[in-house]
């Protein structure tokens, strides 16, 4: 009895001293939903579907305003302005990556997405470098994006008009193109390592936008000692990083320091160069998290965005055969299309612009955190809180993009055809590429239209059920937005 009486009275102590903590430090911070103890605004939010609790949240406080995700404030920027403003009018003081404790415990600090400080900008300046002198941006890396779309092209006249889930082809062009980059060579379709490779990416990509995930970044020290899917995924990324490993003890075996062949050599070289330095950055397991960074960040995204575009067109057939007439007319069917080609083709690239911004890969960005106590539109915001970036409400924006909730190409073109810039247009995030752009923004742009050109060149698509019975509403949508499962047939033109 008297040790009920005593957990009852330090618990009530707790929370009354949390209560009196939120209300003396955190007056001033954007106003929001009254928190509960412990469990903040959880109760709140639809879990299942974060970004449209933001939205309909900013309707009531406005374009800035703070969640408590579990115990911890969180500051929500929704709109274009209030984003811009953080991003690229104040890129500096917003350029810490927030904490997501799922990553956080697969990433420990290292690598170019979750890490901070001098791991983040060392490692980044170094990516971007190798990525550069690789031909990121460039021709080389067009021609290897080509060659690819060539081979899938093939694979997918084995499919012989059938039925297929396009999910594993989808994935593997985007990932072949990396391991070009980082191992120096690609894999053959019916690689078992290979298709185990991209299972992993496709089965981690659905286990991070589940809603037990989204509770475990509120109650990661609860949730962690539960059995679910959080453990399926640590498993999942540890595989991952063993055949990572693999791959580089068998680059250790073979290097040559004064002939980089790949980026794992690049790094294994500036490993030997600090090797004597006890601050380096470039260690064996910050180049295990890297790679793997770069594989996942360049695989998954791209490979969800046509899976998701193919959908779409399936979707909307007029949309298609506009492509596919413009395709004849600029590129033929005697050669592959090519980068040069785009300028040439403004409803091909308003397309691909369109589903970019209707499927809404990162609703809520992955979140940034102060670098230092800030003013912000008359609030105070501290040293290291987190802040979610609402790209939806700036790529689903109704003044910017009419009908916003239409998959319509014409959002990116005038009144004369023309391909039109958006400053809206906001897939990869905003901001320089020092602060926390994309590094693969270019790569991702280049293979999207690429990837999609050649497919459109070479086959019809054919749906397996009605038009009004195809849906495009996500899988799941929590950190990033999962296309539904579908099938489709390939039909050579």
């Amino acid at each position: 009895m008297v040790l009920t009486v005593l957990l009852v009275l330090f618990v009530s102590c707790f929370l009354l001293f949390s209560l009196w903590r939120r209300s003396s430090g955190e007056q001033n911070l954007p106003p929001g939903p009254t928190p509960l103890p412990i469990i903040g605004n959880i109760l709140q939010l639809d879990v299942k579907n974060i970004s449209k609790s933001f939205s309909k949240l900013a309707e009531v406080y406005g374009p800035v305003f703070t969640v408590y995700l579990g115990t911890k404030p969180t500051v929500v920027l929704h709109g274009y302005e209030a984003v811009k403003e953080a991003l690229i009018d104040q890129g500096e003081e917003f350029a810490a990556r927030g904490s997501l404790p799922v990553a956080d415990k697969i990433i420990l600090g290292l690598g170019v997405i979750f890490s901070n400080g001098e791991v983040w900008k060392q490692t980044r300046r170094f990516s971007l470098t190798v990525l550069r002198n690789m031909g990121m941006g460039k021709k080389t890396i067009e021609d290897r994006i080509q060659e690819e779309a060539l081979c899938l092209v093939e694979e997918l006249k084995k499919t012989n008009e059938a039925p297929c889930d396009p999910s594993f082809l989808m994935g593997s062009a985007p990932c072949n193109v990396i391991c070009s980059i980082i191992f120096q060579n690609r894999f053959e379709y019916n690689d078992e390592q290979f298709l185990t490779l991209i299972h992993y990416f496709d089965e981690n990509f659905r286990l991070l936008n589940t809603t037990w995930i989204q509770l475990y970044n509120a109650f990661p020290q609860l949730i962690h000692y539960l059995p679910g899917c959080h453990n399926e995924l640590f498993r999942n990324t540890l595989k991952q990083k063993e055949f990572i490993l693999e791959k580089v003890k068998e680059h250790q075996e073979s290097l040559d320091l004064n002939n980089p062949r790949d980026f794992i050599d690049y790094f294994l070289i500036q490993m030997e160069k600090e090797k004597h330095s006890q601050q380096s950055v470039f260690t064996m397991e910050n180049l295990i998290q890297t790679v793997w960074d770069i594989f996942t960040a360049g695989t998954e995204t791209t490979s969800s965005t046509l899976k998701y575009g193919l959908l779409l067109l399936l979707k909307h057939p007029k949309v298609t055969a506009k492509v596919q007439e413009e395709i004849d007319r600029v590129v033929g069917r005697n050669r592959s299309p090519c980068m040069q080609d785009r300028s040439r083709m403004p409803y091909t690239d308003a397309m691909v612009h369109e589903i970019q911004r209707y499927s809404d890969l990162v609703p809520t960005n992955l979140p940034h955190e102060v670098t230092r106590d800030i003013n912000f539109r008359g609030y105070f915001i501290p040293k290291g809180t987190s802040i979610f970036t609402s790209l939806t409400s700036i790529l689903h924006n109704n003044k910017e993009f009419p009908n916003p909730d239409q998959f319509d190409p014409r959002h990116f073109l005038d009144g004369r055809g023309n391909f039109k810039r958006s400053d809206y247009f906001m897939p990869f995030s905003a901001g320089k590429q020092e602060k926390r752009a994309c590094v693969g923004e270019g790569l991702a742009r280049m293979e999207l239209f690429l990837i999609l050109t050649h497919i459109l060149q070479h086959f019809t698509l054919k749906p397996l059920v009605d038009l009004k019975d195809i849906d495009t509403t996500p899988a799941l949508s929590g950190i990033g937005s999962v296309p539904p499962d579908y099938k489709l047939c390939f039909i050579p033109v």
